[in-house]
């Protein structure tokens, strides 16, 4: 497709979604169903006017997707609403872990028996499905820094968490592949799994604090100085993957966790000083905003990419599986031992939405050296789930979250249910 068409479309799918936004509130589907109807529709399975080739694109789309991810991981960071404590986040830790690593050892089960794939191949696919996604699950995650939801709370948490967790898996995987050293196993182990897990948290939790703490001072000391909070988001964003990269300690969880002690740091100095000192709101809303473009850009890519051929009984079947049995029995293992209500386990069981991370680590396992016809199988089948995601998670999640609403203020006391305020629809 050409330069001009690119932009044509592009520029003329922003122009309707703007215009029709509340009409389009109001009806079952969010904005990923209809950039992805536009990819269909201009792609392979329709008017065959474009088509995206992920095997032959894989360095672009892998930056691509790297970047993207990098944006939501900052800001779902950013909106975390409490302090770090085992009560609040337990659950989200325990789905961003336990429930990734069982998740995980279903689908490579599934892959392996049901889909024939080496063991090597069937883990590796474990590991690009089983993470949830931050930058498609907008409707089910915290909206802004107020917002209290321990369902919205703990999904954001989990998305936020398991892009990193999920490093160790392909990483061993590639290694089960001959395209990564294992070292015996104790490489794997020391490195991609204990070092990238701890330094890369410790190395965002460092960052983030430091920034936070020099512009509180910056501005204790000037009141009147003028500081460009976007730039020192991304250049936050920057330094911490880039140190992370440089160390083997894992990028995306430092990025998470820098950008969750930045608005942590700045909620405790604003105990102390005006609030006009507050940096993070109006990076968050910048942010925000090229996260959303950059979606456009990519759920485009996605529907460029299906032919109708592309829709076999395998892929099928591997997302019925990882939605209604996979996610669901990690969740459900996960919440042993909590005390997390029933209808947060339900809907956290559902709205397990995969997407741009599953995008991202693809890429990756490709440029590491994937062979083609693995290549060409993981693709058709991670392209599939997402799609299936995009659109099943998205028809239900209104419904879901309405019914959730309904019941959260049914089981509240009187008092609290007469003060709070009606539920409303997801944006």
């Amino acid at each position: 497709m050409a330069t001009s068409a690119w932009f044509l479309l592009v520029g003329g799918l922003l122009l309707a979604m703007g215009l029709t936004s509340d009409f389009l509130k109001r009806l079952p589907v969010t904005n990923a169903m209809v950039y992805l109807a536009a990819g269909v529709v201009i792609g392979p399975m329709a008017l065959n006017l474009f088509h995206f080739n992920p095997l032959e694109q894989s360095a672009l789309l892998e930056r691509i997707t790297e970047m993207v991810v990098l944006l939501s991981l900052f800001t779902a960071g950013m909106k975390m609403p409490v302090p770090v404590d085992m009560k609040r986040w337990r659950f989200s830790i325990l789905l961003a872990v336990l429930g990734l690593a069982i998740t995980v050892i279903l689908v490579a089960g599934f892959g392996y028996y049901a889909l024939g794939l080496p063991v090597g191949a069937a883990l590796l696919l474990g590991g690009l499905l089983a993470p949830t996604d931050p930058v498609l699950a907008t409707d089910v995650q915290v909206r802004h820094p107020g917002d209290r939801d321990r369902l919205r709370f703990g999904l954001t948490c989990e998305a936020g968490i398991n892009d990193g967790t999920a490093y160790p898996v392909v990483m061993l995987s590639l290694g089960l592949l001959g395209l990564h050293e294992l070292g015996g196993g104790f490489h794997w182990l020391g490195v991609d799994l204990l070092w990238a897990t701890v330094g890369g948290v410790a190395i965002g939790v460092v960052a983030g604090t430091l920034v936070g703490w020099g512009v509180w001072a910056l501005r204790r000391r000037n009141p009147e100085i003028r500081l460009m909070g976007d730039f020192v988001g991304l250049g936050l964003i920057g330094f911490v993957y880039g140190v992370s990269l440089l160390v083997d300690a894992g990028g995306f969880l430092a990025v998470f966790a820098a950008a969750i002690a930045l608005r942590q740091t700045e909620r405790r100095l604003l105990g102390r000083v005006s609030e006009r000192f507050r940096l993070t709101d109006g990076s968050l809303q910048f942010k925000e905003q090229l996260e959303r473009l950059s979606v456009v850009v990519l759920i485009l890519i996605i529907g460029g990419t299906l032919f109708l051929n592309s829709w076999s009984w395998r892929a099928v079947g591997l997302a019925a599986f990882l939605f209604l049995v996979a996610r669901p029995a990690g969740v459900i293992i996960s919440a042993l031992g909590t005390r997390t209500p029933a209808r947060h386990r339900r809907m956290a069981a559902w709205f397990g939405v995969r997407g741009i991370g599953s995008l991202y680590y693809l890429m990756f396992a490709i440029q590491s050296g994937l062979p083609e016809d693995l290549a060409l199988e993981l693709i058709h089948l991670t392209l599939v789930v997402v799609t299936l995601s995009i659109v099943v998670h998205g028809v239900s999640v209104r419904p879901a979250l309405l019914h959730y609403a309904g019941r959260a203020d049914a089981v509240r006391p009187p008092k609290q249910r007469a003060a709070a305020s009606p539920a409303q629809p997801p944006e």
